[in-house]
């Protein structure tokens, strides 16, 4: 395996008929760190978790876990996976899933262990069936961590979660990186990406189209958005140096510049009125918005 990493796909590709999922793609998971997975719809995200799961083989290329093949139970028994479609046996309660499914691991936490880490303590002599959607998925995030996984596929893991229970399998996941643990994120909610990730892969149409910290994804975006309350006219501002764009909305207007301490202190002097100024440095969903534009 490259690099040490945990988990591996070299040079993949997938079709589906005249459908190419994956095109060459390579990807690599490190130890303890927490790879998330960005792309639109059809990118290719799930059948890459597929084909490192041993779901699907690839066409051409490998895919490696822990430097086997995903379809060998050593390395199976070292993840654990949440996927958006999960069936689970309705008449069975939390704690009855727990021990179902530890008992397919070597060394699995307790069901005691697994309700106090992921705070399931009120859910765990509950049906599964009598459970809310929000509710079945914290079940199914107990499940996925309930054989100590040196890898962790997590799959859309907070759609449908209130504001609570999102911020405590945030917590979950940054406690089990801290535990040595190596999780492949995959998620639409880009702030979730900027708060945990600490490499982000980006794919458009099979390929891998841009990779980093999420830092080093800000730096290719060099634009910085400034708002602010002023007279001043867009068209007046559009022709300033370092100024991307300019429009109105409102009472407000709206710059992009790749010089930002240049453009507040034009602003500053050219409207001794200007107020409610707000600078921000390009985001995550900046960078996803405008690669997954130039793929397409």
């Amino acid at each position: 395996m490259n690099n040490g990493s945990v988990a591996e796909l070299s040079q993949v590709t997938k079709r589906f008929g005249t459908i190419t999922a994956l095109d060459g793609l390579s990807l690599q998971v490190q130890p303890g760190e927490l790879l998330t997975i960005l792309g639109p719809n059809g990118a290719g995200k799930t059948t890459a978790i597929s084909l490192l799961l041993g779901l699907q083989q690839p066409n051409s290329g490998s895919a490696l876990l822990f430097g086997k093949s995903p379809l060998c139970v050593e390395a199976r028994r070292e993840i654990g996976v949440m996927m958006q479609e999960v069936g689970l046996a309705p008449e069975l309660r939390l704690r009855e899933h727990i021990d179902l499914v530890g008992s397919y691991y070597p060394a699995p936490l307790t069901p005691a262990e697994v309700v106090e880490f992921t705070h399931t303590a009120s859910l765990a002599d509950r049906p599964y069936g009598k459970l809310s959607a929000g509710q079945k998925r914290q079940v199914q995030f107990a499940l996925a961590i309930c054989g100590r996984p040196k890898l962790l596929f997590l799959d859309e893991p907070t759609v449908g979660l209130d504001v609570q229970a999102r911020e405590m399998i945030w917590e979950a996941v940054r406690a089990l990186i801290n535990q040595g643990c190596s999780i492949v994120l995959t998620t639409h909610y880009l702030e979730e990406a900027e708060a945990l990730a600490d490499r982000v892969a980006v794919l458009a149409k099979g390929r891998l189209i841009a990779s980093g910290t999420v830092s080093e994804m800000r730096a290719l975006v060099v634009r910085t958005r400034i708002s602010c309350l002023t007279a001043l006219a867009a068209e007046q501002v559009m022709v300033w140096p370092g100024v991307g764009s300019a429009h109105r909305d409102r009472d407000r207007l709206h710059i992009t510049t790749s010089n930002p301490e240049t453009v507040v202190r034009q602003l500053l002097a050219a409207d001794d009125d200007l107020q409610e100024l707000e600078v921000r440095r390009a985001g995550l969903s900046d960078v996803f918005t405008e690669l997954t534009q130039e793929a397409a």
